[in-house]
């Protein structure tokens, strides 16, 4: 999905993400606000994954979301 879709549906998605990412709190999505630099470093942050894994992540979930 063209992430300006995913920003601008950001409320929408936010159980999909919460689904995905159980780490992040409600805090973080809020934070997030549909950001991909703020979500991917939410990511990092909570699970300590490397900045090549989570973009992978993030790349895997928007293009699943799109499907939906």
């Amino acid at each position: 999905m063209n992430w300006d879709r995913i920003e601008g549906n950001w409320k929408q998605l936010t159980g999909n993400v919460k689904t995905q990412w159980g780490k992040l709190t409600d805090d973080d999505i809020t934070q997030i606000n549909g950001n991909r630099e703020i979500l991917e470093g939410k990511l990092q942050e909570r699970y300590g994954l490397a900045k090549d894994e989570v973009a992978r992540q993030v790349n895997t979930w928007s293009e699943n979301v799109k499907r939906m």
